[in-house]
């Protein structure tokens, strides 16, 4: 089956043996993986238990999971998108810019979209996430409130 990774980098999912699968009004299964490999943008993976593609074709759309405990600790200035999800968002000049709701993969860049009272998307990169404070719940981002 084909996989879109968001581990960086992608073949890291490959790492990890034990998946937990997530199809939309489902409940979670848990599966090995027997095989896998980089291909193209993508990877390409066999699970025990799944011996063809209809099989594969029943998972079309699950988000594979990974327990949080099998997971590295971040490095410094790294964190994982989940614990940024509903942080307060600021600007340099103090403004509220509201909440990070989710992110979005562009062209390879990861988008911070965080909604106030109109929606911001935000590059994930350094220069302008100045200070992510987990224990405060809020970021401070160099971007304007008036750019988009």
């Amino acid at each position: 089956m084909h996989v879109q990774s968001f581990t960086m980098p992608p073949e890291a999912l490959l790492g990890y043996r034990s998946w937990s699968l997530r199809l939309e009004g489902a409940e979670r299964s848990a599966r090995r993986l027997a095989e896998g490999r980089a291909q193209g943008r993508g990877l390409v993976a066999r699970l025990e238990g799944i011996a063809d593609r209809d099989g594969a074709a029943a998972l079309r759309g699950a988000v594979v999971e990974v327990r949080r405990a099998q997971l590295p600790a971040p490095g410094e200035r790294q964190f994982y998108r989940a614990d940024l999800i509903g942080l307060r968002v600021v600007n340099l000049a103090g403004e509220a810019l509201g909440e990070v709701q989710h992110f979005v993969e562009v062209a390879g860049d990861a988008i911070m979209v965080v909604q106030g009272t109109r929606p911001h998307w935000i590059p994930a990169r350094p220069q302008h996430l100045r200070k992510v404070d987990l224990a405060a719940g809020s970021i401070l981002v160099d971007w304007p409130s008036e750019l988009e």
